[in-house]
């Protein structure tokens, strides 16, 4: 039962609260009350001293503990504006506390009833009572004015240090909001010559000095989230990934114009990306798109290259005509040009949640941010003199003669476009590259399938990285 007390004492709590967020600190604060009287406060401060344990609550459990020259505080109740975490009711466990009062809850964290419960568990030696949601409106107010400060200052930051082109747009950050499978930081870069400007975004994961590094191209019209299933398991093998958005697709800038996206634009774009992180020992990750550019990278650095991991792709030189599912593609995409992205994907995955659709949305709020995706249909090269097709029979040349690393194929055969086919000729082409393999079930989107195509990746590749 919540009394007068309970909210006078939160209303101390909440002054601890705004002092952290006044000092730059998430606001939590608290209270330690005997006998109806304040014994010790505390608010949180892990950004000033550089300590992960300095929660407002450790910080007011330490400080009555001093006061009465006892850890044991079995008299005491404990007033916090947020709901504990495991560190912390750990530690209210510990201290013997009779009562602990929060304020809003923790759906992340909360180990009072949200994300666990750990007062509930019998098997603890001292049970301490629980009340929770005492003036949460106000607790919650404060932490939420407190984030959407931060993230308008650092979208000003981002803006400041990448500005945006008045020729292109930019997806609004809270689009990307809480995706599904996608915790990685994001990283920018808009100085590469070839950018002009433009925000090339990439997710670099894993030790720079990593065995091998996992380059990971998509193509249209997904962008790196595509690889969700398989980045974490390279990153347990202890290996580096890497994997941009193209120009017009993911967090990257989005050029107004159709008639920006070229095949030489975007491939040199690529090449200079990697030459500013300087990659080494890569295995080439690719699939549509991110192959059709990306197999034409080796023969540019052949140092760089150790292994190519190939899904559901091509190298369009031109030479023959384009496969009857791929022309179906592109006057789909001509006379629909607002298709559903991801109930696209959804059709030939139908294990993916209504979340996981939404985040191959989530990059094209409207029609204006689609240009990409309307100019890549038409740029596959389907006869000689074509852009790219030239660069594309160079790079077959390459593969097939000049390759000295190792290669592994994939195939989700229910793809219509570039399925079984298409890759068996693909495998043709590259020297010493074994027997495809066949994914009965997987469509064109072969990385929704993709953890145990990463593990068997790794465990192929996995002598590379021994040497």
């Amino acid at each position: 039962m919540v009394t007068d007390e309970d909210e006078h004492f939160m209303q101390l709590a909440l002054a601890q609260a705004r002092a952290a967020a006044a000092a730059g600190e998430v606001p939590v604060g608290a209270v330690l009350v005997r006998d109806g009287k304040v014994l010790a406060t505390g608010r949180n401060a892990p950004v000033a001293a550089h300590d992960p344990t300095a929660h407002a609550e450790i910080a007011a459990l330490r400080a009555a503990a001093q006061a009465l020259g006892n850890y044991r505080l079995g008299d005491c109740t404990l007033y916090v504006t947020l709901e504990p975490c495991a560190m912390c009711s750990g530690a209210m466990l510990h201290a013997r506390l009779s009562r602990v009062v929060f304020g809003a809850p923790d759906p992340k964290t909360g180990a009072a009833g949200s994300a666990l419960d750990l007062f509930a568990n019998t098997r603890i030696n001292h049970q301490t009572q629980v009340q929770g949601g005492v003036l949460a409106p106000e607790c919650a107010a404060l932490l939420e004015d407190f984030f959407q400060a931060r993230r308008s200052a650092q979208r000003t930051q981002a803006l400041a240090a990448h500005p945006l082109r008045q020729d292109a747009l930019r997806t609004p950050e809270a689009r990307f909001a809480d995706l599904p499978g996608y915790p990685w930081a994001p990283k920018y870069v808009s100085d590469l010559p070839a950018l002009a400007g433009l925000r090339l975004h990439y997710l670099d994961e894993g030790p720079p000095d990593a065995p091998l590094t996992w380059l990971c191209l998509h193509g249209n019209p997904a962008w790196s989230y595509l690889y969700r299933h398989m980045l974490p398991v390279f990153l347990a093998a202890g290996h580096r990934v890497v994997a941009p958005d193209l120009i017009g697709f993911g967090k990257s800038d989005k050029p107004k114009k159709d008639a920006f996206h070229t095949f030489e634009g975007h491939r040199q774009v690529l090449l200079e990306w990697i030459e500013r992180l300087d990659l080494q020992r890569c295995v080439l990750v690719v699939q549509d798109w991110g192959g059709i550019l990306g197999l034409t990278l080796p023969m540019a650095a052949p140092g760089r290259f150790a292994g190519l991991l190939a899904m559901n792709t091509l190298l369009a030189t031109g030479e023959q005509p384009l496969s009857a599912g791929f022309l179906a593609w592109r006057e789909m995409c001509a006379q629909k040009p607002l298709f559903g992205v991801g109930r696209m994907l959804a059709r030939g995955n139908p294990q993916m949640s209504e979340a996981e659709c939404a985040a191959y949305d989530a990059p094209f709020p409207d029609a204006g941010y689609r240009a990409a995706l309307r100019a890549f249909p038409p740029l596959v090269p389907g006869i000689r003199d074509a852009a790219g097709a030239a660069l594309s029979r160079a790079a077959r040349d390459f593969w097939a003669s000049q390759w000295t690393g190792r290669s592994l194929m994939f195939v989700g055969a229910q793809d219509p476009v570039l399925g079984e086919p298409v890759m068996q000729q693909l495998a043709a082409q590259v020297r010493g590259c074994p027997p495809l393999v066949v994914l009965p079930h997987a469509g064109h989107f072969v990385q929704e399938h993709g953890e145990p195509i990463a593990r068997q990746a790794v465990e192929y590749f996995g002598d590379l990285a021994a040497a």
